[in-house]
C-alpha cells in the first residue's frame, strides 16, 4: 500500500481529468447523442410493461430457460419472428444522475489505483516518463476501453457506439497515462 501515500496526487488528479473530460464528451461534443434509438409506440410498450409488472433488472427476449429449449422448433420460431433482444430496466423515477457521476468518478480513481499500482511495481520511483506513460495508459486503457468490445459482441450494441466508447476510453487512458507520468515521483 505504500504506492497510495506516494501516488494519490497522480491518481486523484486523472480522475478527475477522466471526469472532466467525459463532461465535455457527453455534454459539449454530444456525439453519444445518436447512441439509443427512439422505442416505436414508446407510450403503447411502457403501458403494456407496467401492467406486466416489469420491474428493475436484465432482460433477454426471447428467452430460452436451457440450451436445450433454444434448439426446440417453438423457441427457433420466437427468434425468427423476433424481435430479439436484451434490455435493462432500471427503478421508477428520475435518472439518479448525482448518484451515477460519483460512482463514475469513484471508477475512475480505480483505474487510477490499478494503472498507478502496476507502474509502481514495475517500474518504481524515478523511471522515466515514457516508460511510466506506457504501463500506466496500458492499464487505463483496458479499464476505460476495452470491456465497451462485449457490448458489440453479446449485447447487440450497435459496432457504432461501441467504437465511440473505445474511442473515449483511449482519450480517458491517455489522460490517465500523461497525469501518471508527469507526476511520477523522483528517486
Amino acid at each position: 500500500m505504500e504506492f497510495l501515500t506516494v501516488l494519490w496526487l497522480p491518481i486523484l488528479l486523472s480522475a478527475v481529468l477522466v471526469f472532466v473530460a467525459s463532461s465535455i464528451i457527453h455534454m459539449v461534443l454530444k456525439y453519444h447523442n445518436s447512441d439509443y434509438g427512439l422505442l416505436p409506440g414508446e407510450d403503447a410498450v411502457l403501458a403494456t410493461m407496467r401492467e406486466q409488472g416489469v420491474g428493475p433488472g436484465m432482460y433477454a427476449f426471447p428467452r430460452a430457460s436451457s440450451l436445450k429449449e433454444m434448439g426446440e422448433p417453438g423457441m427457433i420460431a420466437k427468434y425468427e419472428q423476433g424481435p430479439v433482444g436484451s434490455m435493462t430496466v432500471g427503478p421508477n423515477g428520475p435518472p439518479a444522475m448525482g448518484k451515477s457521476l460519483f460512482l463514475w468518478f469513484l471508477y475512475a480513481v480505480l483505474i487510477g489505483v490499478f494503472a498507478g499500482y502496476l507502474g509502481f511495481v514495475t517500474r518504481g520511483p524515478g523511471a522515466e516518463y515514457l516508460a511510466v506513460f506506457r504501463i500506466t495508459g496500458t492499464v487505463a486503457v483496458l479499464g476505460h476501453a476495452v470491456g465497451y468490445l462485449v457490448d458489440g459482441i453479446w449485447k447487440g450494441v450497435s459496432w457504432g457506439s461501441v467504437f465511440k466508447n473505445v474511442f473515449d476510453g483511449l482519450i480517458y487512458g491517455l489522460l490517465t497515462a500523461g497525469t501518471f507520468a508527469w507526476l511520477w515521483p523522483e528517486i
